[in-house]
């Protein structure tokens, strides 16, 4: 297993209140999924599986609990293979994220969703991001411009801005390339314990019991606060 994804894993093991903040997340995904198969694309050590273990797990690096190494890019499944794609933190590592749009959008049969949770990028966020975050922020950057591959790149290169832009900036742009994948919605998530549990760091300033309350305070704040300083996105589409 990479180092990288190794540490992650064992963050994942020490850290109750990490475990607490995802299985929100992962509850909150799967009330927005189709009834059907589901595939995690970029699922690290297979997370997911722990709340549905019938999940298809893939990732380009090689995990335990993985069922196939795969790039979003080119997934090996037939067309309509797939009730729904869920993807935790995924999308902005992906180097040509138009080739995986068009991957998944032949993959999923149907009627069939496609669930992104991903960094947002807000005044606030933006800001931790940028000076707290080891992984980068160009909000220059343009999504909808497919540049040649990189032998080079590092499964872990990103920039945590590729979402904001896509389904902001750059959104309608998007729903003219992808017409079949219409977005059913687009949710601002996480105002305090996410920045609080220093994800998967070692470190937590927020413990195990205050991750429920947290979160219902959040869920109140969100329509005021959420524009300003939410620091996650839930985007889910559908196939046409």
């Amino acid at each position: 297993m990479d180092p990288r994804l190794a540490e992650m894993r064992e963050a994942w093991h020490a850290k109750a209140s990490l475990r607490a903040l995802y299985a929100d997340y992962y509850r909150r995904i799967g009330e927005t999924l189709a009834a059907g198969r589901t595939l995690e694309v970029g699922a690290g050590f297979g997370n997911l599986k722990h709340f549905d273990p019938a999940t298809i797990s893939i990732d380009v690096l090689a995990a335990p609990g993985l069922d196939a190494m795969a790039d979003a890019q080119r997934l090996p499944f037939a067309a309509g293979s797939f009730a729904n794609i869920v993807m935790v933190d995924v999308l902005h590592h992906i180097e040509r994220p138009l080739d995986f749009f068009h991957e998944a959008a032949r993959v999923l049969r149907p009627g069939g969703r496609l669930a992104l949770l991903e960094p947002a990028i807000t005044p606030i966020s933006w800001a931790f991001y940028h000076f707290l975050h080891p992984e980068p922020v160009d909000c220059g950057a343009d999504p909808m411009t497919a540049e040649a591959p990189d032998p080079d790149r590092d499964a872990f290169d990103a920039n945590q801005a590729i979402p904001t832009l896509l389904f902001g900036r750059c959104g309608a742009r998007f729903r003219a390339a992808f017409p079949e994948l219409a977005i059913v919605s687009q949710t601002r998530l996480s105002l305090f314990a996410y920045p609080l549990s220093g994800g998967y760091r070692q470190w937590s300033l927020i413990p195990r019991p205050l991750i429920r309350p947290v979160l219902a305070c959040e869920d109140a704040l969100l329509p005021i606060l959420g524009p300003a300083m939410a620091f996650r996105m839930l985007v889910v589409l559908e196939r046409q």
